[in-house]
């Protein structure tokens, strides 16, 4: 009975487990509200060359592809960012903007563990600014809305894609080299990256400095570390960057909520500056990612430097469970049963019992009897004489 079941990588949630997303939604939007973003919803579904024939082309054995009337290809959304920089170029009409969403995204490689195809997510995206202040009011934010769901401790880890390229610059690689470079650093396999490297004639400063990368992890005094490894100006500048966007952020009081890790870098060609991912020690897994991407709206026509973050709103229920965060399912407040005839009055103290702020069930079978195997704090039994309460 295989249609009894779900395919690999995606999950029904449950009347319990959607009432506590629900609230963490709540809580999120809440913040967004109060921090000035506005709301936006992109497409589910979109064409193909979307997201598959720009420079920022994500790899098309992660997409769900299906065909439409016309023959033209389509998918389900792959990435929530790349939506909303279509949005922000084509359709907006403004330079600058601070939008935040709640959506799904479809992966169709996810599967297992704590990653899923059908991923639940909670973002914001700050387009027509730029400079280490933007970017550290955005890490700031990831950190303050990992609180208002309720996470203890959060943690953000922050790189800078500049770093990697400016160690690459000299090497000429392909793009294509340069990203499986990146893929190797990423996953901590030193041996490949060097291997790639050595093919493609880097010297012993670049090597030195691609091997060094997954040390440089820490607090602030892996800035020194970084800065002694390479003489290349674009990397430089990615160290004096992070210098300032650390020091706006101690100022603000997020010492201990960051830490620095040259070491993970993402995409080179969708990010153009900062990343950060952020974490809570009970889970292996990012709660929350993000970066500068300054050229993802080009390819719609439209130069609008950008930042933002999305949330995994499972994995962060997942955390909260393993941190004990988890809140009580509500009881109900009154159970209301009633005799047939009653149902007139039964219903008008529902709705008195409503409005008074108590959560109520009016059942659905007649008699006392059905109050019985009822949990809640008050029951009453409706007759046309009144109100008795059980």
């Amino acid at each position: 009975m295989a249609f009894c079941k779900l395919p690999t990588g995606v999950q029904d949630i449950l009347p319990a487990e959607c009432r506590i997303l629900n609230a963490v939604k709540e809580k999120l939007s809440a913040a967004f509200e109060e921090n000035g973003y506005e709301p936006v919803l992109s497409a589910a579904v979109d064409y193909y060359d979307t997201y598959a024939k720009t420079e920022n082309a994500l790899p098309e054995e992660r997409m769900f592809k299906f065909t439409d009337g016309d023959g033209k290809i389509l998918v389900l959304r792959p990435d929530a960012t790349l939506s909303i920089s279509r949005i922000a170029a084509t359709k907006l009409g403004r330079e600058r903007a601070r939008l935040c969403y709640f959506v799904n995204k479809w992966d169709a490689q996810n599967a297992g563990g704590l990653k899923s195809r059908e991923i639940i997510q909670a973002g914001v995206e700050r387009l027509g600014e730029s400079g280490a202040l933007s970017d550290a009011q955005t890490i700031a934010f990831a950190v303050d809305c990992a609180r208002r769901a309720g996470l203890k401790d959060p943690i953000a880890e922050i790189g800078h894609v500049g770093y990697l390229k400016g160690i690459l610059e000299a090497c000429g690689l392909s793009s294509e080299e340069a990203e499986t470079v990146r893929a190797y650093i990423d996953a901590k396999d030193g041996l490949n990256a060097e291997r790639l490297l050595s093919q493609a004639g880097a010297g012993r400063e670049t090597l030195d400095a691609v091997l060094a990368l997954p040390t440089l992890f820490g607090g602030t005094e892996v800035f020194d570390r970084a800065a002694a490894l390479t003489q290349n100006k674009t990397a430089l500048a990615a160290v004096a960057h992070l210098r300032e966007v650390g020091r706006i952020l101690t100022d603000m009081g997020y010492a201990n909520n960051i830490c620095f890790d040259l070491g993970t870098v993402k995409r080179l060609s969708y990010y153009s500056g900062v990343v950060f991912s952020g974490f809570v020690k009970e889970l292996g897994v990012p709660v929350l990612s993000g970066g500068r991407y300054d050229t993802l709206a080009d390819a719609f026509g439209k130069h609008i430097p950008a930042v933002g973050f999305a949330m995994g709103l499972k994995r962060v229920l997942v955390a909260l469970e393993r941190q004990g965060g988890l809140p009580a399912a509500p009881q109900t407040d009154v159970a209301v049963a009633c005799e047939r005839g009653a149902e007139r009055e039964a219903d008008a103290f529902r709705l008195q019992c409503v409005k008074e702020g108590k959560r109520t069930v009016f059942l659905a079978s007649y008699g006392k009897e059905a109050l019985q195997k009822e949990d809640a704090c008050e029951k009453y039994f409706v007759t046309k004489e009144g109100v008795q309460k059980i």
